[in-house]
């Protein structure tokens, strides 16, 4: 919404929401997300074109345009429990748009939502809204975290689904004239509105794929002493493969792979496709497994316990540049750690102390629902501690674990980690991102994923 108000002065934007305080902290100075630029952009349009309120109704009784945007997690109790997608916040966004309209308006479904939903909506809003014509659009957001803004100024696609009928080709021309301001003609796809809702789930499944394909080849890749850098680029070379999304890593993260995949696989069996549905489940599974065999490494390495022995973690957001922490591999890494009593000492540029106990103490797709339906963490004494510094998080420390590609874990001083280590001092490298030569050459015992095996780690089984 903010890149809408900054490319399109002539159109008012206001982005509503029911949380007080979220609203007060995006009209505050310290705005409630981290991503590069985006702080620029809402400060230049703040106050004359661009607006956040809690006065929802207002400003969907005043708009030609509402966007929805709200959390679709997966249900985690009921019909289809685990893989499903819960439209409880959809729904009472669409019955609330439908009470408050005096005039035609076109809804647009932003969130990531199962294919057939906008049909779901359709019903609601023309059952109860009183004669009045609401056009419902698909416009699933691309961008990724971390280099959000820029793909906003210069999307790949941008694209737009919508009934193939005159009133529906209109409201699609409506929001193509919006995205026209900036984004070349070419560039805006349109299509119907099953195409653009799948397209979304397709497209994160096809890149989540990616990248257990290039994990699970990590795992073949220590087996038998090949290097999974080497591999992965002599891949990407081919030109019809790309580079893109072929680093192996302790697993993906972020709030759409795990929950638009587990979507997918729920649509697949609901349309008789149980083989479709089997192979994207592996996606996950390969996931999982990759972070499973990470903590079975850290422990088979250290004598094959981690009780009482410290580890640092390096990086808790599920990527560099963002503080988001939703599905962070981290996550699952700390908890098998704690689950094996280890007391961890975590540092992350950019994720608070709260945020990491909440975290780690939070039941499976809790994160998706608004922040004040969220259990609270309890407040006993934890075997965690979050700190400020790489060098206070490793002072003392048996092992290090570097879960997020964080550009200044490249250039510590990684002489000073090792002398304030305990030994022998162990680094284990979630995102390749280490100079594993000159790191064994301080002393270390390196395990780095997807990389010819330490001498020390040969003898050590490899999963538990």
């Amino acid at each position: 919404m903010a890149v809408i108000a900054l490319k399109c002065p002539s159109i008012e934007v206001a982005v509503v929401d029911i949380s007080k305080s979220r609203i007060a902290a995006w009209n505050s100075d310290q705005l409630p997300i981290y991503e590069p630029g985006l702080d620029g952009v809402v400060k230049q349009c703040r106050g004359k074109n661009l607006f956040f309120s809690t006065d929802v109704e207002k400003h969907v009784f005043e708009a030609d345009i509402v966007f929805v945007s709200v959390n679709t997690p997966t249900k985690t109790r009921g019909l289809g429990a685990g893989k499903a997608a819960d439209l409880t916040y959809w729904e009472s966004a669409a019955r609330m748009i439908a009470d408050v309209s005096k005039s035609d308006k076109i809804v647009v479904e932003k969130s990531t939502v199962p294919v057939k939903t906008a049909e779901a909506i359709e019903k609601i809003l023309t059952h109860n809204g009183k004669g009045i014509k609401f056009q419902i659009l698909s416009n699933p957001e691309f961008l990724a975290e971390g280099t959000a803004i820029q793909d906003l100024f210069n999307p790949d696609r941008v694209l737009i689904g919508g009934r193939e009928t005159p009133e529906g080709r209109k409201a699609i021309q409506t929001l193509k004239d919006v995205y026209a301001h900036w984004v070349p003609e070419e560039r805006i796809l349109t299509t119907n509105l099953w195409s653009a809702e799948l397209s979304k789930l397709a497209a994160n499944a096809f890149l989540a794929q990616r990248i257990s394909s290039v994990n699970a080849m990590s795992a073949l890749c220590e087996a038998t002493g090949a290097n999974v850098t080497q591999v992965s680029y002599a891949v990407g070379t081919d030109t019809r493969i790309g580079p893109k999304f072929l680093n192996a890593s302790v697993g993906f993260g972020g709030s759409c792979f795990q929950k638009d995949i587990l979507n997918l696989v729920y649509i697949c069996e609901c349309n008789g496709l149980p083989e479709v549905a089997e192979y994207w489940k592996q996606v996950i599974k390969i996931n999982d497994y990759q972070k499973s065999r990470f903590v079975n490494r850290v422990v088979s390495s250290m004598f094959n316990t981690v009780a009482t022995k410290k580890i640092a973690i390096l990086g808790f957001a599920f990527k560099k540049d963002t503080g988001d922490t939703r599905e962070t591999p981290a996550i699952d890494v700390c908890k098998g750690l704690l689950g094996d009593k280890a007391r961890l000492s975590i540092y992350d540029p950019q994720v608070t102390e709260d945020q990491i106990q909440r975290d780690l103490w939070m039941n499976k797709f809790d994160w998706d629902h608004p922040i004040h339906l969220q259990p609270t963490s309890p407040t006993t004494e934890k075997k965690v501690s979050v700190v400020w510094d790489a060098y206070e998080a490793t002072k003392d420390a048996d092992g290090v674990c570097i879960l997020t590609e964080w550009d200044e874990f490249k250039t510590l001083d990684y002489q000073k980690v090792y002398d304030n280590m305990r030994k022998p001092a162990f680094i284990f490298d979630g995102r390749n991102i280490v100079n594993v030569e000159k790191l064994r050459e301080i002393g270390f015992i390196v395990y780095s994923i997807g990389k010819p095996l330490d001498p020390w780690l040969k003898d050590m089984p490899a999963v538990a």
